[in-house]
């Protein structure tokens, strides 16, 4: 057990030194962007539209940008470092060595968790100078971002298994996560959709995360909190699992 542990620190430390050795491309870009939304949707536009329940409209984005960012840069991490390893061929090494498989998964996703998180960490300090955000339940909070960066790090090492080449590892960021998290209640609340596009709403997972998040802030939520914390622990344990057999099988790492 001592040996895993050691294995599982040796490629969490390579992937933090990998994350703020070059931390101008990691860090700094998506607070940038995220800046830029506070800035247009919150101060230009948010002040002219009305409060969405007892908060004003800056206070409602601020955890869905939060968690977007968390959610964008999770995923990022972990499928570009691990399609690197594989396109430089030195994650063969690491498959050949006595390190189990739930190891590799475990190290890999932690770097992605530790990317998200910082980046959700810094866009939270840039948000406190454009609102005041309260606290309504700190211990959701954090629970549902942890567990949030923990499934699309799982969901990004899925993605740089099946990837063969480096176009591969934008696909579905850009045509699956992107519209997902936009249409996730990010920038509105499906409260006051049609009733018709709250059921579809429903349908995206994206919506219990952002909304659990909210209510650890603001105490309010479009959809039931524990419904959204049970389908985050269930994908949780599924894609950890589909990780596990992929590597078994050898799927994208075998010739």
């Amino acid at each position: 057990m001592k040996q895993h542990l050691i294995s599982l620190y040796s490629i969490i430390r390579k992937e933090l030194i990998r994350i703020f050795r070059i931390w101008i491309q990691t860090l700094v870009p998506p607070v940038i962007t995220l800046t830029l939304y506070f800035i247009i949707f919150g101060s230009f536009i948010g002040s002219q539209l009305k409060n969405i329940g007892d908060y004003s409209y800056m206070s409602f984005i601020a955890p869905g940008l939060i968690m977007m960012s968390v959610i964008t840069n999770s995923y990022a991490n972990t499928v570009s470092s691990f399609f690197s390893a594989k396109f430089q061929r030195n994650i063969e090494e690491l498959l050949v060595s006595p390190t189990p498989n739930w190891v590799i998964v475990l190290g890999y996703v932690c770097g992605g968790m530790a990317r998200g998180i910082s980046v959700g960490f810094l866009v939270s300090l840039v948000s406190l100078i454009f609102v005041r955000l309260p606290i309504h339940n700190l211990p959701v909070a954090v629970l549902f971002v942890f567990l949030t960066s923990f499934v699309f790090s799982l969901a990004g090492m899925i993605n740089g298994i099946f990837a063969k080449k480096f176009d591969d590892i934008s696909i579905v960021p850009t045509f699956v996560i992107t519209p997902l998290t936009y249409l996730g209640g990010v920038f509105y609340s499906i409260s006051l959709l049609p009733h018709f596009w709250q059921t579809v709403s429903r349908a995206n997972p994206i919506v219990y995360m952002i909304n659990g998040f909210r209510y650890g802030f603001l105490g309010t939520s479009d959809i039931n909190v524990w419904v959204g914390l049970t389908m985050l622990i269930f994908f949780s344990v599924a894609l950890f699992s589909a990780n596990l057999i992929l590597l078994k099988k050898g799927v994208g790492t075998r010739s």
